[in-house]
Order: structure tokens, then C-alpha cells, then sequence
């Protein structure tokens, strides 16, 4: 990644995925962006800022202003302009918006590098965003997770965090912690100059106002890493219980394959779905049979292995009894192997048979009734997945989505802790400071850095000091 004392030179990159697409678009940022994207193309009229030019793609740069033949044109484009500082990077940028041959794009990029750019590496132009200080590092992060977002939620989300979401509920806690070191570098600092010392009581009750938001922002990492990474479930059970059926309803469309003849799934079948908004894999499996069955084919006996291995690393578990039968030894096994995990229990088939009898068997774990043949119960089996995969957090904006920003806001907590506690077993300022400061390097991690001079103007602006 291009250092930060590295940015005044001029970056072209195609912005738009590899292949062929209806548009294609070839971006520049730097100073010569503007000069560059003029020996580009022969632009109809001049550019201007935040407006977009029509424009012709020529098959040699060498025509000049003279009148050129159709047969010399090989595309025609738009081109924006956005002018420094009001662009994205901060930096002046163009945008060259063509048809989405990947020839053309190839041909604008080279150009380009021969005039005077460099090719972007990964990332460039957000990081050249976040160097600039336009964005903080959580709002350059969600950048990538809104490009990666498989799901509307995870869209909104990224978004929210985009414009500042996650930023605004650390700020407030920051600018408070800020303002009490500055109150306890001055009581060190300027103790000649009349500035009294930061009574103990003041000091707890600051830190005490900054825990709370801290402790709830972290809470919310429960559903925001899951709205973020999503969960695995794995759906198990006897052969013929009516697995890939129920597994057919939640993706609600015949993904796997189903039959009146048990063992028909020989190999698992995992799906991706969306349940208000936390993505899911669902997996479906092999029937499972206890004990040793000479008579498999080796197919399903590998097939009966993979679903053993699904089951031990599904983060949920969905175990699908048949209402038909009485419960196996196998099932009684699974039953105790999911004790303690994030697990449902199924009775499937209730529309053929009575299913409370069999239910009672499950002593202690979520029961539900279903008919995946008639769609009985299938509703409410998606609000019970949703809520065990949840675990019944609400959805907030500014939610902790990443284990880096728990960590971070983690570290700021334990940092307050423990000046909690210096001051209350009357530690020396100096002491107490260095806790404080732990929590504040702590939150500079997600909004960016705050350096001595910010506390020293604070200290300045707040206390008459200048006698």
C-alpha cells in the first residue's frame, strides 16, 4: 500500500468488475487527472466541475483538432470531473464511463500510464480518501463491506457505517475522555498557575458517564457480527424424516432432491438464504443411521461421515424427527450431542400422524411442529431460527460488525475500568493517565488519531491560563 507521504502522483484503475458489461468505468485521481483524461479522448467541451462531458475514445491520441473519420472512433464516453477538495479522494478525479468492453478499458488505462499515471493498487482511492481525512477507518472499511454485502441488512448497514454511524457513538465518549485528561494534564501541569487539582469524585463520575454507550456499543457486536459474517445450519436427522424437504421450504425452491426412498441425499447440499437480513447457509445432509451398515453403498456411508462433520461445526443446529416414527437410538444420540448448543428440534410430518408424544421425548430443547409437505409450521420455524441465531439482540445502527472494532471499543472499557479503579484507591493523577490514555489510543483506532497538540489546544481553550 502506497505510503502516506506518496500521494501527489496520479492513479488510474478500472472501477467496474473484469468482463464484458453494459458500462464500464476507468477512474483517475491525482493532479494530472484532468490533463490526462484531455490527451485521452477528444472531449466535446471543456470540463467542469460535477458535470459530465460527452466524449469520443479515438483509435490513435495523434488526431489532434483536426476532422476525424467514423472509422477512427472507437467509442464514445461519458467524463465527470470532480474537482479537489469536493471529490472522493479529496484529490481532483475523473470518472470515464464507457461501454463495457474490457478491450476499450484496456486501451484508456494504458494510455494513461503512458501519459504520466500509475496503476492503483487494491484500495487506493479509499485509502487516499481516508489519508485526506474524508473518511475515518470504520468509514473506509464499510466501504469494502458495502461492495461484499450479499444482503440488503448488510447493505444498509455498511451504508449507515459509511456516513458515519459507528463514528458518531464513539465520538462523544472520545471528546469526554479527551476533555478529562486535558483537566488532569493541566491540574499536573499548570499547578502554579492556580489550576485546581480534579477533585476524586469528578473524576469517577466522568469515566462512570463514558462506560454505559461504551457497554452498550459493545453489546452490540451479538448481532452485528452475525448481520456481518452470517451463521451455518446444518439440518440432521434419521433417513426419509423429510430433511431436504424442510430444506426446500426455507430456500423456497427445490434445491435438493427429494424422494419416498431413504438415503436419497448422499452428500451434503448447502444453499445460501437471507432471514430479515442475517445471511444463512443452510445445510442439508445425510440421512444419519447408528452403528455399522455393511449393506451402504460407499457413497452414502461417506455421505453419513460428511454429515457427522457438518454437525460438529454448524454454529446451529436443526434436528428433524418423523412425527411417522418412535424415536431411534441415533436421534436419542443427536438429542444428547446438541445439549448446550444453539439447536431446534423438528417434528415433521405432523400433518400424518399425532406429533405430541413424540415431542415430550425432547425434554429440555425447542420443540416446533411442521409439515413440510402442506407448509404447516414453516413460518414460524424462520422466526425461531431468526431468534436463535440472533439471540433476540435488536437491530441499532452503529453496530459493532467487525472483531477489530470490539476489540478497540473492548480495550477502551478496560482501560476506563482500571482508572475507575486507580482513582478510587487514589492512584496519582500521573497514574490515572495512563489508563485514560490506554482507553483513548483504544477509540483512535476506529476515528482516527488524536495527537498531543489536540490536547494541549483543549487545555489552552478551556483555562485561563496565559497570566
Amino acid at each position: 500500500m502506497t505510503a502516506p507521504d506518496a500521494v501527489a502522483d496520479t492513479i488510474v484503475a478500472i472501477s467496474t468488475p473484469p468482463g464484458r458489461g453494459g458500462i464500464g468505468i476507468v477512474r483517475l485521481s491525482g493532479t494530472q487527472s484532468a490533463s490526462i483524461a484531455v490527451q485521452l479522448m477528444r472531449l466535446r467541451s471543456p470540463l467542469q466541475h460535477g458535470h459530465a462531458r460527452l466524449a469520443d475514445v479515438l483509435d490513435s491520441p495523434d488526431w489532434g483538432t483536426e476532422p476525424v473519420p467514423d472509422s477512427a472512433r472507437i467509442d464514445e464516453a461519458l467524463v465527470t470531473f470532480f474537482g479537489a477538495p469536493h471529490s472522493y479522494t479529496s484529490e481532483d478525479l475523473v470518472e470515464i464511463a464507457a461501454h463495457g468492453s474490457p478491450v476499450v478499458l484496456d486501451l484508456l488505462v494504458r494510455r494513461a500510464l503512458t501519459l504520466g499515471a500509475r496503476l492503483a493498487e487494491p484500495g487506493e482511492f479509499t485509502q487516499r480518501a481516508f489519508l485526506s481525512g474524508r473518511l475515518d477507518l470504520t468509514q473506509a472499511e464499510a466501504v469494502r463491506d458495502l461492495i461484499e454485502a450479499q444482503t440488503l441488512t448488510q447493505a444498509r448497514q455498511a451504508a449507515s457505517q459509511m456516513g458515519g454511524s459507528l463514528s458518531r457513538r464513539v465520538q462523544p465518549v472520545k471528546q469526554s475522555l479527551v476533555e478529562l485528561i486535558a483537566l488532569l494534564e493541566a491540574g499536573i501541569d499548570f499547578a502554579e498557575d492556580d489550576v485546581d487539582v480534579t477533585p476524586q469524585a469528578e473524576i469517577a463520575r466522568r469515566i462512570g458517564e463514558g462506560m454505559p454507550p461504551l457497554e452498550a456499543l459493545e453489546a452490540s457486536f451479538a448481532r452485528g457480527r452475525i448481520v456481518h459474517d452470517g451463521l451455518t445450519l446444518a439440518i440432521v436427522g434419521r433417513p426419509n424424516a423429510g430433511k431436504s424437504s424442510l430444506f426446500n421450504r426455507l430456500v423456497e425452491r427445490d434445491r435438493a432432491i427429494v424422494t419416498a426412498t431413504p438415503g436419497t441425499t448422499r452428500d451434503t447440499v448447502t444453499e445460501r438464504i437471507s432471514l430479515d437480513g442475517i445471511p444463512l447457509d443452510l445445510v442439508d445432509t445425510a440421512g444419519l443411521r447408528g452403528g455399522v451398515h455393511e449393506s451402504l453403498h460407499e457413497a452414502e456411508q461417506l455421505g453419513i461421515q460428511r454429515s457427522r462433520e457438518a454437525l460438529a461445526d454448524a454454529a446451529l443446529v436443526l434436528i428433524v424427527l418423523d412425527a411417522t416414527q418412535l424415536l431411534n437410538d441415533e436421534e436419542r444420540g443427536l438429542l444428547a450431542a446438541v445439549e448446550g448448543r444453539p439447536a431446534l428440534i423438528v417434528v415433521n410430518k405432523s400433518d400424518l400422524a399425532p406429533a405430541e408424544k413424540l415431542a415430550t421425548e425432547c425434554a429440555g430443547l425447542p420443540v416446533l411442529l411442521t409439515s413440510a409437505l402442506t407448509g404447516e409450521g414453516i413460518a414460524a420455524l424462520r422466526e425461531r431460527i431468526l431468534a436463535l441465531a440472533t439471540g433476540g439482540a435488536a437491530s441499532e445502527s452503529g453496530m459493532l460488525t467487525s472483531l477489530r472494532h470490539h476489540q478497540a471499543v473492548s480495550s477502551a472499557l478496560a482501560g476506563l475500568a482500571d482508572a475507575a479503579q486507580a482513582n478510587a484507591n487514589a492512584i496519582p493523577h500521573e497514574m490515572i493517565l495512563l489508563d485514560l490514555y490506554r482507553a483513548l489510543w483504544a477509540l483512535d483506532s476506529l476515528t482516527g488519531q488524536t495527537t498531543p497538540d489536540d490536547i494541549l489546544n483543549l487545555i489552552f481553550s478551556t483555562f485561563c491560563i496565559g497570566k
